[in-house]
C-alpha cells in the first residue's frame, strides 16, 4: 500500500474511518461486482488469496485452491498449510487472462447431448449462480430436465457439468 495513503489514514478520525470501511463494505458487496470477479474463477482452480488475518503490512499473498463457491464468499484451500479459508470475493486476485494466448489454452469442447443420459447426476449454476445440483430424468432435443430437490429444471447441456463423487 502507498505509505501516504496510509499516513492519511492514521490522521483520520475514527468516524471518518468508519464510514471509510462502510463504503468499501458496500463496493466488496456489490453484487456485479461479485459477478465480475466469478466469470474468471472456477471449482477446483489455483488462485493467490489475500491473508486479511496477518497485522498491519505483513499481510501476503497466500496460493490455494478453490473448493467452494457461494453466493458472498468463497472457500479456498491453502496449498501450503492445507487449511481452509473462506473469503470474499474481493480477498482473490483476479488471474491475468490477458497474459495467456488464445493458441495456448483452448477452451474445452461444450458438452453436448451425447455426454447425458438419463438418470447423471449433474450440476449447473442457475441465474443468481446458485449451484444447483440434481438428477436428469429426460433428455431433450436442447435441454435436459432435471429433478434438483423436488423442483423441475430444464437446462441447457453446455451449462451441464458431470457431478464427481469423491
Amino acid at each position: 500500500m502507498n505509505a501516504a495513503l496510509i499516513e492519511a489514514l492514521n490522521r483520520a478520525t475514527s468516524l471518518e474511518l468508519f464510514h471509510l470501511s462502510t463504503i468499501l463494505e458496500r463496493l466488496m458487496s456489490d453484487p456485479a461486482r461479485i459477478i465480475e470477479i466469478r466469470r474468471h474463477l472456477h471449482l477446483g482452480q489455483s488462485v493467490r488469496f489475500l491473508d486479511g488475518q496477518q497485522a498491519g503490512a505483513q499481510m501476503s499473498l497466500r496460493t490455494g485452491q478453490i473448493i467452494a463457491m457461494k453466493d458472498t464468499q468463497l472457500t479456498v484451500q491453502d496449498e501450503r498449510s492445507r487449511r481452509e479459508w473462506k473469503l470474499p470475493y474481493a480477498a482473490i486476485e483476479i488471474p491475468d487472462t490477458g497474459s495467456i494466448p488464445a493458441q495456448s489454452a483452448p477452451e474445452p469442447p461444450s458438452p453436448t447431448r451425447a455426454d447425458f443420459r438419463g438418470g447423471d447426476q449433474v450440476s449447473f449454476e442457475d441465474r443468481h449462480l446458485q449451484t444447483r445440483i440434481g438428477t436428469i430424468v429426460r433428455i431433450n432435443q436442447r435441454t435436459a430436465t432435471l429433478d434438483c430437490d423436488g423442483q423441475s429444471w430444464r437446462v441447457s447441456f453446455p451449462l451441464l457439468r458431470h457431478l464427481v463423487d469423491l
